[in-house]
């Protein structure tokens, strides 16, 4: 099979830009490079060199410039392109001197930019007389050729220029350079045109990555002209089509000032800045080559995408949270109570059979439901918790089991997954299962059986795979008996029953459980206090609280006593005495009271004290907010407490 052959890469394209005497010279070697390079060879010096020069450039007709002496030195310093100088090398003028020597006695050096002091060294190892004289633009050449005219001297070693000013006054005109100084020039050409377009190359990449970024860009020199802008930040300065190379920034736009970062070199990273009635957030960046600060660039983002990703994330991070933190390791505590329900649930985790976990507010229901499907097969698979008492019915159905686009009004387009779907092939975790209502009951004990689901609008089921783990506090068989659950779904959710102690069963976990609290709420305070002897000399207290709102309590209380510390240095300096009022329960002030008073007073005091707010109400009772609110429909002990209050009562509040 024939082989393709391989797309020609482009010639890099030179210039030689010579005079008349070191053009015609240099045509064997321009000969010799004719399959490495195009060549482009045209006459000109000084001024008339450098404008034939950029009409090159501004025609895009060349990569490197190739020339010699005063050529090379004009160009060099004129020109943004390279340009390869072919050299004067002392073996070629030695080589020059010697042709002169067999045609005169006396030679004139005439070079351009300056003498050569090692040639007195020379004239008398050649038995040769040379003067040497230097120029530095056409008429300072001409005056020196003069010069050694009128002194007698026949042949003249120099330049281009200086060779075609003897033989126009019929003296002999000797090239000071060889071939193979030409060669050399002519191979450092091709280098450097191999080293631009590895250059153009990566700026033409770093161009197109500029040019798709969403952010402004822009990049300035040392004295903060700009070298170039992505469409962003060229609609940001001057509009589309407004050229902006070589303009300085801060002229342009003081907002976006480079000088102080090209002073000092900083980088300064996330400032805010108002610029064309928008915010935004500014990154300046120093460029630095080989230790010295070249240049900065400027990198602009609207605070309207930031915001955007921050939602983003914060959507991103919600759907990670479907996820069990939580095993049997972080069970805090060693009692035989304690350790019976370990032992339940770690036999209950394997199987896939549904739970139903019993136990007061604050028992820590939830932990015990993500510790058993970290043990189960469905580990590192979803596990979505759904508190049945914190929806009103009709978001509940929603969040529970989706919809379909239309479903009502104000859905969402496209339709929304719903949580039971969330949790497929993970575990589904109902909490407060007891304050679920019935209607929604009657579609859950239908999810619990078919192993499908319906969503909101939609005409047909979704298959699933989850296992459900429910909780409550409520006496589920006296709500059956009030017709306000269903006896066919308690009997579905309570395959396996797990009940779990309240704290007051267990009080020799308390030190256990408090100590990393208090540990973390002083930490988080600023304070190195060690928390286990600073509770030391009132742990008794603790452990002797009743804890009616058991482990929510106890935080509660954690976070008190570490605010009461935060002021110690040191263990012994600690006094007990001013906890008194911020922890009267520790310390039995209202303590009998506090058992024997009705729970409708309590309610009432708690409600009283905390301005008619119903969440810190809760946190001052321990309990959550949705038991508080259950307690002010129908408390135990004082079933119309919410009237007797003067309460409204009715729907609980979203």
């Amino acid at each position: 099979m024939p082989s393709v052959p391989a797309t020609p890469t482009r010639l890099p394209r030179l210039c030689f830009v010579s005079y008349r005497q070191i053009r015609e010279f240099a045509m064997p070697v321009i000969a010799e490079y004719a399959d490495r390079a195009r060549i482009d060879v045209v006459d000109g010096t000084f001024g008339q060199a450098l404008s034939v020069a950029q009409s090159r450039i501004d025609h895009d007709e060349v990569d490197v410039f190739v020339s010699a002496g005063s050529n090379a030195s004009i160009l060099r310093a004129g020109l943004q392109l390279p340009v390869a100088t072919i050299q004067l090398s002392g073996f070629d003028l030695f080589q020059a001197l010697i042709r002169a020597r067999r045609i005169a006695p006396r030679v004139g050096v005439v070079m351009y930019g300056h003498t050569i002091p090692e040639l007195e060294a020379v004239k008398e190892l050649l038995n040769i007389e040379i003067s040497q004289h230097a120029y530095r633009t056409p008429e300072d050449a001409r005056q020196r050729f003069d010069a050694l005219r009128r002194e007698g001297f026949e042949v003249i070693v120099g330049s281009s220029l200086v060779v075609d000013l003897a033989q126009q006054a019929g003296l002999h005109g000797l090239l000071a350079y060889s071939l193979d100084s030409v060669r050399k020039g002519f191979d450092d050409a091709l280098e450097l045109a191999r080293v631009a377009r590895l250059e153009a190359s990566r700026y033409e990449q770093l161009h197109s990555v500029l040019h798709n970024l969403q952010e402004a860009v822009v990049a300035v020199d040392q004295q903060e002209r700009i070298i170039t802008a992505n469409p962003a930040m060229q609609q940001l300065l001057a509009g589309p089509g407004v050229r902006l190379d070589g303009r300085v920034l801060s002229d342009l736009a003081p907002e976006f000032s480079l000088r102080a970062t090209l002073k000092s070199g900083q980088i300064d990273r996330a400032v805010a800045i108002r610029f064309a009635q928008r915010d935004w957030v500014a990154h300046r960046t120093p460029m630095v080559e080989q230790g010295s600060i070249v240049g900065a660039a400027l990198t602009l983002n609207d605070a309207r995408t930031i915001q955007a990703a921050d939602t983003s994330l914060r959507i991103l991070q919600r759907r990670q949270q479907h996820a069990a933190r939580h095993t049997f390791e972080s069970l805090v505590g060693t009692s035989a109570a304690l350790e019976q329900a370990k032992s339940s649930a770690r036999r209950f985790a394997p199987t896939d059979l549904n739970v139903l976990i019993t136990g007061e507010s604050g028992t820590g229901k939830e932990l015990f439901a993500q510790a058993m499907h970290n043990a189960s097969a469905r580990t590192g698979k979803p596990f979505v918790a759904v508190n049945c008492a914190s929806f009103p019915e009709t978001l509940l159905e929603s969040e529970l089991f989706g919809y379909e686009e239309g479903a009502f009004t104000g859905s969402r387009r496209g339709g929304k997954p719903g949580l039971i779907e969330a949790a497929h092939t993970g575990t589904l975790f109902l909490d407060e299962i007891g304050d679920m209502p019935l209607p929604l009951q009657t579609r859950l004990l239908r999810v619990l059986q078919e192993r499908e689901i319906m969503r909101l609008g939609a005409t047909a089921p979704i298959p699933i795979d989850v296992r459900v783990i429910a909780a409550t506090h409520q006496p589920l068989a006296t709500l059956i008996q009030e017709q306000r659950f269903r006896q066919d779904l308690y009997y579905r959710l309570n395959t396996l029953r797990l009940a779990l102690p309240a704290l007051r069963e267990r009080p020799e976990d308390i030190p256990a459980i408090i100590t990393p609290l208090v540990t973390r709420c002083l930490a988080r305070l600023g304070s190195s206090l060690p928390a286990e002897p600073a509770l030391a000399s009132i742990m008794d207290r603790i452990a002797a609280h009743d804890w009616p709102g058991n482990v929510r309590e106890l935080e509660n209380i954690a976070e008190r006593i570490a605010v009461f510390l935060l002021p110690f240095a040191r263990v012994e300096d600690i006094r007990f005495d001013g906890l008194r009022s911020d922890c009267p329960e520790l310390f039995g002030e209202h303590e009998d009271d506090a058992r024997d008073t009705p729970l409708a007073q309590r309610i009432r005091e708690a409600m009283e004290s905390s301005g008619g707010r119903p969440g810190l109400a809760a946190k001052k009772l321990g309990v959550s907010r949705s038991t508080l609110w259950r307690w002010l429909q129908s408390p135990p002990d004082e079933p119309l407490v919410a009237n007797a209050m003067g309460m409204r009562t009715g729907p609980k509040p979203r």
